[in-house]
């Protein structure tokens, strides 16, 4: 049943990855066309950050790939862990497209001569608005693919498109403030640009390093394992419940107490269906371990 399960969200995974370099291909050259025939340094520099995407979402879809690989003798709790490294890829690549773009609008800030500096067209400022109402799209639309598969690779991809949705915000207000007098704005747009990518990118890359080092699962669903484990017959209460993240799922290590006077296939009775009710209650579980003590 897990693997069925396994097979079909990678296929979820690839379908919407799929989607997403189509969408981010057309839509990067758009805006690289639009910002060059419009003069507007922020359009190409949405363009190289939506160009980006495409490149990010191969990674995701070749982490997804590999974290689905079945366990082997070299790595036998299975490889999870990849998709956190796609993750931690994805935000080095954001990060670096970020401070490229940033770079790029302050060179033009401190070269001063800002009378001298062209003013977009208005084909800029269109492609400007298209662009936040796709993206945007395509950011609830991984989103939700993400949560539902509960994929960390996914969700990043998503945070691409977001990150995407809001330098295209700030490449309207300086298109729009350059062509009302301002084309200082217009550089001053990328250096937002800049500030609002590089932040997904940490916050992606903190996300994923949790994940690697053993993260605890969230409290309420501690408590809900807590809850689920108390209601099994022969339990008399619990001495240890550890949980940690391996990638996109949780491995949960258990000691329950039970009356020490029941003899030994009575006690694994209980423990096996403790066993089977938190792996069976919560599908993020990949394996749980339960030890019985003599209460």
């Amino acid at each position: 049943m897990k693997n069925v399960k396994a097979k079909t969200n990678e296929q979820i995974a690839m379908q919407v990855s799929a989607n997403s370099i189509a969408v981010n291909l057309m839509l990067s050259i758009f805006k690289l066309i639009a910002g060059l025939m419009a003069s507007s340094g922020a359009m190409i520099s949405d363009a190289i950050h939506s160009a980006s995407d495409v490149f990010s979402t191969i990674i995701v879809i070749i982490g997804v790939k590999i974290s689905g690989k079945a366990s082997d003798e070299d790595h036998p709790y299975g490889h999870d862990r990849f998709e956190c490294v796609a993750s931690i890829i994805l935000a080095i690549l954001l990060g670096v497209t970020g401070v490229g773009i940033g770079l790029t609008g302050v060179q033009k800030l401190t070269a001063g001569h800002y009378d001298t500096l062209a003013v977009p067209g208005v084909l800029a400022l269109a492609a400007a608005v298209i662009s936040i109402v796709v993206k945007e799209i395509m950011y609830w639309y991984t989103r939700n693919a993400a949560k539902k598969i509960n994929s960390g690779a996914l969700m990043a991809d998503a945070w691409h498109h977001r990150s995407d949705a809001l330098s295209s915000v700030g490449s309207f207000v300086g298109i729009f403030g350059a062509r009302m007098g301002f084309p200082m704005l217009d550089p001053l747009a990328s250096v937002v640009i800049c500030l609002f990518v590089v932040k997904a990118a940490v916050d992606i890359f903190r996300d994923a390093i949790s994940k690697m080092t053993d993260k605890s699962c969230d409290q309420e669903t501690v408590n809900e394992m807590h809850d689920c484990i108390m209601n099994i017959q022969g339990v008399e209460g619990i001495d240890l419940l550890k949980t940690r993240s391996f990638g996109s799922k949780y491995y949960v290590d258990i000691e329950i107490k039970a009356d020490g006077d029941k003899k030994l296939w009575e006690a694994h009775a209980i423990a096996e269906n403790v066993h089977h009710a938190i792996e069976q209650q919560f599908p993020l579980v990949k394996h749980c371990m339960v030890h019985v003590n003599p209460a």
